[in-house]
């Protein structure tokens, strides 16, 4: 599925560009106004189209998060931005579209799937750190501990009680084996020393109906998902996975401060492309577009309005952190056994 954002309002506010529809589409000239005036026609990069492969299907943050920087991109590039989403084998078809592009105008908006998924499927050979040129980190979004709202645990420590009294019997629902949500409760069992049973389902609505009915014990879910269930009583969150407190769940503790650090997890969705398409000047280019975007009260806001929040860090700095997350989570799927069927 392939989305073209133009340069005019029009063709944006037609997509309706985030799901909540809380955030206006932006006129360009306002685009314009915030991020300076288009690009010289003598600029050598890009020449043609830019294309935004989303290794994923329409929603989601990486979707939302290519969405919004595809129209704000385009009137300062110069050309057309075309989102397209491949989705597939929990991210790898539409990684490795992306890498064997070799046309120079080709981007991808990576997620931790992309740093995992090697480590857990052999016949994929691709390296981040060897084989794409890192542009800058997007947005992030925190997991967020749930349980059905019958079930009897208030609090973590409830739960991490549960789970020892009856090894082996609560169920950790997931979106996918080797997904950030099921290496994430396989971390926390590892850490509170419980036995959890892990249920993969093909994507987080999926698993939705089996959790909120009971079916299921818990999950970890990104919080665009499960926020219209905690605030309909359905959900109960009982923590967050991110550094500090999110807004939407103010009341609700941290891992991080229940002594659980190693929880400290984010899903995120970065910028890349391909390794040698782009020329350097087009990187560094990139690079400077993307930081002043997410810098912007605009951007702020539209990624807000996704439950998101922007992850500003330039290119070496992004490519130190793929290259960490890749190792973190290498590890968790060594030490865990877990494997994906081919």
């Amino acid at each position: 599925m392939a989305t073209v954002t133009g340069i005019t309002a029009t063709t944006a506010a037609a997509r309706g560009i985030t799901r909540r529809h809380a955030i206006s589409t932006l006129s360009v000239a306002t685009l314009a106004v915030a991020f300076g005036h288009r690009a010289d026609a003598a600029e050598a990069w890009p020449t043609k189209p830019v294309r935004i492969i989303v290794p994923f299907a329409p929603g989601g943050g990486a979707d939302g998060s290519a969405r919004v920087l595809a129209e704000v991109l385009a009137p300062q590039l110069g050309q057309p931005v075309i989102v397209e989403n491949k989705p597939g084998a929990g991210s790898a078809i539409g990684v490795m579209a992306a890498l064997q592009s070799r046309d120079g105008h080709t981007l991808l908006m990576g997620s931790n799937s992309m740093v995992i998924n090697p480590s857990l499927n052999p016949k994929l050979t691709y390296d981040v750190a060897r084989d794409f040129d890192a542009i800058g980190m997007v947005s992030q979004q925190p997991l967020v501990l749930v349980v059905p709202a019958e079930s009897k645990a208030k609090t973590v420590a409830d739960l991490v009680a549960q789970a020892k009294a009856q090894p082996g019997k609560l169920s950790a629902g997931n979106s996918g084996t080797g997904t950030l949500a099921h290496l994430t409760a396989e971390l926390f069992a590892q850490e509170t020393g419980t036995s959890l049973v892990s249920v993969p389902y093909k994507g987080e609505s999926a698993l939705m109906p089996d959790l909120i009915s009971g079916l299921v014990s818990m999950g970890f879910l990104n919080l665009p998902s499960v926020i219209v269930h905690i605030r309909s009583g359905r959900l109960r969150a009982l923590a967050v996975s991110s550094a500090q407190p999110v807004a939407e769940l103010a009341n609700v503790p941290t891992l991080r401060s229940l002594k659980l650090q190693s929880l400290e997890v984010e899903g995120w969705a970065t910028l890349v492309a391909p390794k040698g398409s782009i020329p350097a000047e087009g990187l560094a280019r990139l690079e400077k577009l993307l930081a002043g975007a997410l810098q912007s009260e605009t951007v702020k806001k539209r990624f807000e309005a996704l439950s998101l929040e922007t992850f500003i860090r330039g290119r070496e700095a992004t490519a130190q952190y793929l290259k960490a997350e890749g190792g973190r989570w290498g590890q968790v799927v060594k030490s865990r056994g877990i494997q994906v069927e081919n």
